[in-house]
């Protein structure tokens, strides 16, 4: 029996077996609640078929949520809560809640005294820093850079001196079909000695983890093709 509370339910990151990335004590938790606060619904009911394909999905009711919901709305989710009921957060890939809509579900939730309990599962934002080498103690997550070109870069400058001022690892990512131009704008305006990380499908058959400073990448007679893949960039002083 799944005790009444809010949990945040991490998926996988790709097209992975959820026993490599999930702990058991999740899907015994998720197969106790019946009211999912989702980013997707498609995407959230595939997770679900994935954890167990004999759940029972038109059973289950779903809550869409996105950047437009409001939070009247988003209270308004919370009634199965109010009532007892254990209710899970799901986002479309990764930790609910962590560059994701579900952190306004959670703020609700804690304003109103649930008992929110993340469960562990894979975050490409704290994987990229374990496998970058950079420093772990003191990092920065960005999110999207400027789409504009000029503030874009203008950006990135301002993320690099704050690596080297601060001792900081600075982290961002970027739609994956722009994944070319943002690399593009490290490697021309980062100094040569600034450390770049890509970690690209984090959890996924074809992983890709690389580490190297703005000349060394410059020098590769051949990029990674980065197209259509989800990347995290990460930059550190040289």
């Amino acid at each position: 029996m799944t005790a009444p509370a809010l949990y945040l339910v991490p998926v996988t990151l790709g097209d992975t077996p959820w026993e490599q990335v999930l702990p058991i004590y999740n899907k015994e938790l998720i197969l106790g609640i019946r009211h999912f606060i989702v980013e997707d619904v498609r995407s959230a009911r595939r997770f679900l078929k994935k954890v167990e394909p004999t759940f029972d999905i038109d059973q289950l009711t779903f809550y869409p949520l996105n950047k437009h919901t409001s939070p009247t709305d988003i209270s308004s989710y919370l009634v199965p809560l109010e009532k007892g009921l254990p209710m899970g957060v799901i986002s479309e890939a990764g930790c609910p809640a962590v560059a994701d809509p579900g952190a306004a579900v959670v703020a609700i939730a804690q304003q109103k005294k649930f008992k929110v309990i993340p469960l562990v599962g894979p975050s490409s934002i704290i994987m990229s820093v374990m496998a970058s080498g950079f420093n772990g103690q003191s990092f920065a997550f960005h999110g999207y850079l400027p789409i504009e070109a000029t503030d874009r870069i203008k950006r990135l400058k301002q993320l690099e001196t704050r690596a080297y001022a601060e001792d900081q690892t600075q982290l961002f990512i970027e739609t994956p079909y722009r994944n070319h131009k943002l690399r593009t704008d490290i490697l021309q305006n980062c100094r040569p000695t600034t450390q770049l990380c890509i970690a690209a499908n984090i959890t996924c058959p074809d992983e890709h983890i690389q580490t190297m400073t703005v000349k060394a990448w410059k020098a590769l007679p051949q990029l990674p093709d980065l197209a259509k893949t989800p990347c995290i960039f990460l930059i550190y002083r040289g």
